[in-house]
């Protein structure tokens, strides 16, 4: 029997691992739990699809990712797996100008195309969008995204991993490291015939050691989670401002909105008054009544990134049996998924849907 480690253990890494063991392979995923895990921290707008990004290697992850969470959520339901913090909620994309708000429209119609799965899309006036979100202030108008949907990072990921050992995968939690080329997890021998490397923020640390600079970078990223009054929140759309914010709900009156983007902090896991300040400014830009809502907590995460800020999928350069993938940044919670279920096809030597050598590591 084929025998893989996956060596970090954030969605990126759960989703290798589950996919791997759906093939009746030896799989042991090892996670350090450092402090700071995107995955752990994030909850995620899955709607890729008005982005102005024009990146199309990028395009296709996201456009991919987006498909591919409902035949995902299905799998894991199947399996028991019923807390995956995902639902298709549709997104409105919030807009005071018309024009803008018109392009928008075009190029989302444009894209549906190809990409079906985003569903209907209209034009909202602000009563309109208010009815959808109740807290948004009286000024925006927006496009509905009906096929958009968010998903809670942490349940994702804890699905996958609870899916993962459900079809006999072993997870550790422990150090790994090389030693003259053979991997260990505290010490202790890892005898398998390919090593998966998928540790975000703290991905350059391993292939240091075999002598090869990955140049994985991060930010890091502070949201804010607030409690309000009202027991329909789990309904509601997800909101993207104009600006890099966003708004989301889940069940019970939780309102999620993030996120900062901070570079050159370090693995500083502190909440900063000035990351609050920023997040409760830009919420309330778009939600005046958060300002006097309940903050439950804020949480701390570092998005990985790689050069051109574009995921890297593929053999560590030089070493055949061993595979790297990182660099996912915010886009994490959206490609996550299917980036990992891509691995695995790739480290089983199966077909993947996409030419992964778009992505390859130089």
């Amino acid at each position: 029997m084929s025998s893989y480690v996956v060596v970090g253990g954030g969605i990126l890494g759960a989703s290798t691992a589950y996919h791997l063991a759906k093939h009746n392979v030896q799989v042991i995923l090892v996670d350090r739990k450092d402090v700071g895990q995107a995955s752990e921290a994030a909850a995620g707008i899955i709607c890729p699809w008005i982005s102005q990004r024009r990146n199309k290697k990028w395009y296709e992850l996201v456009k991919n990712g987006a498909r591919y969470y409902e035949q995902l959520v299905g799998e894991l339901e199947a399996l028991g797996e019923t807390s995956t913090g995902y639902k298709k909620v549709g997104a409105i994309a919030l807009q005071n100008d018309e024009k803008k708000l018109l392009k928008m429209l075009e190029r989302a119609t444009e894209k549906r195309v190809d990409a079906p799965e985003i569903g209907e899309l209209k034009i909202l006036s602000s009563d309109e969008t208010r009815k959808m979100f109740p807290l948004i202030s009286e000024d925006f108008t927006s496009l509905y995204v009906e096929g958009a949907a968010r998903v809670d990072g942490r349940a994702m990921r804890n699905a996958l991993i609870q899916g993962a050992q459900k079809l006999g995968a072993q997870v550790i939690s422990g150090n790994a490291e090389f030693s003259n080329g053979v991997l260990l997890v505290d010490g202790k021998q890892m005898d398998a015939d390919s090593v998966i490397l998928t540790a975000g923020a703290w991905g350059n640390e391993l292939p240091l050691t075999l002598g090869v600079d990955m140049k994985v970078s991060f930010q890091k990223a502070q949201i804010m989670h607030f409690k309000i009054e009202n027991d329909a929140t789990g309904n509601w759309p997800v909101v993207l401002p104009p600006t890099n914010q966003y708004l989301l709900t889940f069940d019970h009156g939780k309102v999620v909105a993030g996120s900062t983007y901070e570079e050159n902090t370090g693995f500083d896991v502190l909440v900063t008054e000035a990351g609050k300040e920023e997040l409760l400014e830009k919420a309330t830009y778009i939600a005046e009544s958060l300002g006097t809502a309940k903050i439950e907590e804020v949480r701390v995460g570092f998005r990985p990134y790689t050069p051109e800020f574009l995921p890297v999928i593929g053999n560590l350069p030089g070493f055949e049996s061993i595979y790297f993938a990182n660099g996912l940044g915010a886009s994490g919670l959206t490609a996550g998924p299917f980036v990992g279920a891509e691995l695995a096809r790739l480290a089983l030597g199966e077909k993947t849907e996409l030419d992964l050598t778009a992505y390859a590591p130089v």
